[in-house]
């Protein structure tokens, strides 16, 4: 079966939306350029100027002054008097981004006043608020505590908050400003009217070519599509502007914007429907989570086949199944959301019962904490040895040094992990009691996830985590779970790769956890195979980049460990992967920025990647302890990748003293 997956498929590439894509993108007239500038609209506009950097620079030019929208790294400040500027008066940002603003240190504070939306205000005083040591479910713009916002390293100080409705006023100019979030949590656009003409500094809403600026933005809760209705409700109110030009933060200028917005409102709509789970969440009956199980002696537990138990319906979402063999033996497949009274009172009832004697072991189905919670008990009470698959083994154990979602140490309660007794390999197998239990890798809804499957009491039963759930008999549904980038889930690896093994894997019963059992499942798996094809081709509609995972994936550049803890040394390693999505070699150049008091060996990796591979390189950090300032400190990488400048994109955290 393995052998099968590694070499299965190739995807085949069907395009269903290059075509919209290249009706709206208007054909880029060769813009005026002074210095290293370019002019949007000479004629109409002279006095406004775009400088390329980790964001476009907008310059509006008032004789010898200026007003700049976002600031990138700063490279356009000695440029500025190419085009006669001796003084800027005011920075505008659109957001919170780093690369929005990374060269702000740069700007003479004494000459410049900046201005940030109010709706982003603490993130830019108070940045590493939102980055946690211990990270938590609730975490204020997270992803069950992987955050989605990327402030800078430190605090800046800022002379005025702007809000929606208030205009701003500079020289002539009357600037309004406009609540745009979704590609950042409180974004803000500027409009400008002139000469009968309306223009606007977007931010990130939209990119030329009715597209996403980035996907990873955009992605602020686990599959619900909050990011999504907030950016649809923006793209409605820039409509509504009837705009003749749009200045976006990345990418060309849009010259056709009307025409744009419309068409991008109609993908995000439509991506919309194939992004959202595809089973009822909230108000599935009974029978359609389950219709096969009966109800045993045990009051909280069900039975699925003669040897099969699961948690009954009255136990709606809770993670619990177990195996009893012939000898009593128990093998617990994920135990978690329930408390320590229940899962003794479930053991009581199943030795009373159903002739379990001893638990032999429990399996992880995947990373998230959800899904052992209860480890600790069964193991410390009852002796069960933790299995898994290898590659999950260190996210159980170490949670806290990854930056993903829904880990176990964001789940409260001091469990920042457990010791896992057995890490399977892929494709590994265990004879217990009689039975040939297979452990493959299945990725989906998580690169770090995998299948235990068996054939037991006539069925071939598969044990498959979140990956998908639903009622197989509905022909409307296809199952899939929640599409998080936070969970390292690139499809063509993840979703794809994993709905393909299902389906060759052929299961009578898949028992999904949280109570799922989906019986009769091949045409189930058939759709849910379909719609993994189907989800890639949205987002390579979406995102500008031909090579989208560059786009919807946060970990590109990652660091391990991710949090770093100088507590006990003043020196420790730390390993960053750079990824290549490309076919072909990709050069790199990426900076360490690194706080006052931190030194790095080496502090700059550049170097060459293979198509489609990865790279990794060990850092030394070391701290002058009487130097580093205490807390959590942001790391970020400023990245380029050849000749382009993405800036300080991802980050890792230090700290150093309480």
């Amino acid at each position: 079966m393995r052998k099968q997956l590694q070499s299965w498929y190739v995807i085949g590439c069907f395009c269903l939306m290059s075509l919209s894509t290249e009706i709206v993108t208007a054909q880029e007239k060769p813009a005026a350029t002074v210095g290293g500038f370019r002019q949007p609209d000479s004629e109409a506009l002279p006095d406004l100027f775009v400088w390329d950097d980790t964001c476009n620079v907008y310059v509006l030019r008032d004789g010898e002054t200026a007003l700049l929208i976002d600031l990138g790294d700063g490279s356009v400040l000695p440029h500025l008097a190419d085009i006669g500027i001796k003084r800027i008066e005011w920075l505008l940002l659109t957001h919170h981004h780093r690369e929005q603003c990374q060269g702000i240190h740069r700007l003479d504070r004494s000459m410049t006043k900046v201005a940030v939306p109010k709706a982003e205000q603490l993130l830019f005083e108070k940045p590493t608020d939102y980055r946690k040591w211990f990270p938590t479910l609730g975490d204020t713009y997270s992803v069950y505590g992987a955050s989605y916002v990327r402030p800078l390293q430190k605090s800046i100080p800022f002379d005025q908050v702007l809000e929606a409705g208030k205009p701003f006023l500079w020289h002539a100019y009357e600037i309004q400003c406009l609540d745009t979030p979704g590609h950042s949590p409180g974004s803000m656009s500027y409009v400008i009217r002139q000469q009968g003409k309306s223009i606007a500094c977007t931010g990130g809403v939209v990119h030329d070519g009715a597209k996403m600026t980035t996907w990873f933005d955009t992605e602020w809760d686990y599959g619900f599509a909050k990011g999504i209705d907030t950016l649809l409700k923006s793209v409605d109110l820039l409509i509504d502007q009837r705009l003749d030009l749009a200045l976006p933060s990345h990418g060309p200028v849009i010259r056709n914007p009307k025409e744009q917005l419309a068409t991008y409102r109609e993908k995000l709509t439509s991506f919309r429907q194939s992004y959202v789970r595809g089973y009822s969440v909230f108000d599935s009956k009974e029978h359609e989570r389950d219709s096969i199980s009966k109800p045993t002696a045990v009051p909280l537990i069900s039975q699925v086949t003669p040897h099969l138990y699961k948690l009954s319906h009255k136990t709606q979402g809770k993670n619990f199944a177990i195996i009893v063999s012939d000898s009593g033996h128990g093998l617990i497949l994920d135990a978690g959301l329930f408390s320590k009274a229940m899962l003794e009172e479930i053991i009581a009832g199943l030795k009373a019962h159903m002739g379990l004697k001893e638990i032999d072991a429990f399996w992880i189905s995947h990373m998230h904490g959800d899904h052992f919670l209860l480890g600790p008990t069964l193991k410390e009470k009852y002796g069960a040895k933790a299995w898994t698959l290898d590659r999950i083994v260190d996210k159980c154990e170490h949670p806290r040094r990854y930056d993903y979602a829904a880990l176990v140490s964001a789940y409260g309660d001091g469990f920042d992990g457990m010791k896992i007794d057995k890490g399977f390999r892929d494709g590994e197998s265990i004879e217990w009691e009689g039975y040939k239990i297979q452990v493959d890798w299945m990725p989906g809804q998580t690169e770090f996830g995998c299948c235990l499957w068996l054939d037991i009491d006539g069925k071939r039963i598969a044990f498959t985590g979140d990956n998908l759930f639903g009622n197989p008999a509905d022909k409307k549904q296809n199952g899939h779970e929640a599409v998080v980038a936070r969970n390292s889930a690139i499809f063509e690896e993840g979703y794809l790769l994993g709905s393909k093994y299902l389906k060759d894997l052929k299961p009578d019963i898949v028992m999904g956890s949280h109570s799922y059992v989906m019986h009769d499942p091949a045409e189930f798996l058939n759709r849910y195979h379909e719609w993994s094809k189907e989800i890639i081709q949205h987002y390579r509609g979406l995102l500008p980049d031909k090579d989208y995972e560059y786009l919807f994936d946060p970990y590109w550049v990652s660091a391990y460990p991710y949090r770093v803890d100088f507590s006990h040394s003043d020196m420790q390693q730390v390993t960053v992967t750079v990824r290549n999505f490309r076919e072909s070699a990709q050069r790199h150049h990426i900076e360490l920025k690194l706080p006052l008091g931190l030194t790095a060996e080496p502090a700059v990796l550049d170097g060459t990647i293979n198509g489609k591979s990865r790279q990794s390189y060990p850092v030394k950090l070391t701290i002058k302890r009487e130097v580093i300032a205490a807390g959590v400190q942001i790391v970020p990488f400023d990245i380029t990748l050849d000749n382009k400048r993405y800036g300080e994109l991802f980050d890792f955290l230090i700290r150093a003293k309480e």
